[in-house]
This record gives structure tokens, C-alpha cells and sequence, in this order.
């Protein structure tokens, strides 16, 4: 079902023939950095995410909108 030693080995050869192994190098790298970043911004948007649910909030106050409209109707 899955990739295994034999097939990998297979595809890496074939990606250093197309692309030469000083291309595959810096292709390798290029991935290795974008994983890297991708990761690096999931962790601060699940930091930022986890201090807003820990942190108090303020309920908002319907009564005040509720009582403003409620006069604007009686007196119609």
C-alpha cells in the first residue's frame, strides 16, 4: 500500500538524473525551509489561538442595545 525502500530508492534515482544531485540539493533545502516555516506559523497561530481562550473576556452588553431600540419603537 505505502512507499516502501525499494520504490523510494527508485524515485530518488530517478529525481537525480532529471535534476543532478547539486539541483536536488538545493531543492531538498528549499522544502526543508518551507516545512520549516509552514510549521513555525501553525505553532504561533496555535499560541496566539490558546492565549485568547485562556485570557478573560468581557461579555458584551445587549442591554444597552436593547433598551436603545426598544425606545425608538414605542415612540413610533
Amino acid at each position: 500500500m505505502g512507499i516502501g525502500f525499494k520504490e523510494l530508492l527508485i524515485i530518488l534515482a530517478i529525481a537525480l538524473l532529471i535534476f543532478g544531485a547539486k539541483r536536488l540539493r538545493t531543492i531538498g533545502s528549499d522544502l526543508g525551509g518551507a516545512v520549516k516555516g509552514f510549521r513555525k506559523a501553525m505553532d504561533s497561530e496555535d499560541e496566539k489561538e490558546t492565549q485568547q481562550l485562556n485570557s478573560p473576556q468581557k461579555d458584551a452588553d445587549f442591554n444597552s442595545t436593547s433598551e436603545k431600540s426598544g425606545s425608538k419603537s414605542s415612540n413610533a
